[in-house]
């Protein structure tokens, strides 16, 4: 059996639903990536890995880190051909984790929350499930095969469908108030964009390329956020 991996990357990080997400995942590999293990220092949550080049954390919690007993510092210099986050998900593959959940990648700047949902590719590649999580988000790729949803255990109500990558994407919707039969997704509509259950279950079936699936749901009104489901 495989490992879980939970990575805290720099991102916008929502407190309390880190909180119950990291006590929610007892069993797993904890990795701090640069702001990620500043955020983890300051809640007195020992990672069992710092990754990144560590130009965003302060200087006295790098040394911290530099000296903790068992706690692993991979520093990278900051001119690197990857990002902290890619890297960091690379030291997840030769871990053997089969599952790898990253908080903290969302949020904040576009270009680095698109460069995180782009590196779940690189799980996909390797047969590791990689899924990015806030308080309103679930994001995952889905290759060639079928990943069915179930109203009543769903992330939220809603799931949207994108294609990643130049490979075609064909899928069949089942079980959705929109369902599709040999829908080719296309980076120029929104067909895809907040379809919701019609039945209990809701089958998606790739034919082959690579499709972001994002399962997402509303903030509470008072911007309070939502705890794990």
């Amino acid at each position: 059996m495989g490992k879980t991996a939970v990575l805290v990357s720099g991102g916008i990080l929502e407190e309390q639903f880190a909180k119950e997400w990291l006590e929610k995942e007892r069993e797993k590999v904890l990795v701090g990536i640069d702001r990620g293990a500043e955020f983890l220092f300051h809640r007195q949550v020992m990672p069992d890995y710092v990754v990144g080049d560590l130009d965003s954390m302060d200087r006295e919690i790098a040394d911290y880190y530099q000296h903790a007993e068992g706690v692993i510092l991979r520093r990278f210099h900051p001119v690197k051909d990857a990002t902290d986050t890619e890297i960091a998900i690379r030291l997840c593959i030769e871990l053997k984790c089969d599952t790898v959940y990253i908080l903290g990648a969302t949020g904040g700047r576009l270009d680095h929350f698109w460069g995180n949902v782009q590196s779940l590719a690189i799980l996909l590649q390797a047969g590791v499930k990689g899924v990015i999580l806030d308080s309103q988000n679930h994001i995952s790729l889905l290759g060639k095969g079928e990943v069915c949803l179930k109203r009543q255990e769903a992330y939220g109500p809603y799931f949207s469908l994108f294609p990643l990558g130049e490979e075609p994407v064909t899928v069949d919707v089942k079980g959705a108030k929109y369902p599709l039969t040999g829908h080719r997704l296309s980076a120029y509509n929104s067909l895809c964009v907040s379809n919701t259950f019609e039945e209990d279950t809701v089958a998606i079936r790739s034919y082959g390329g690579t499709a972001v699936l994002m399962q997402t749901r509303d903030g509470k009104k008072d911007g309070n956020e939502r705890g794990v489901q």
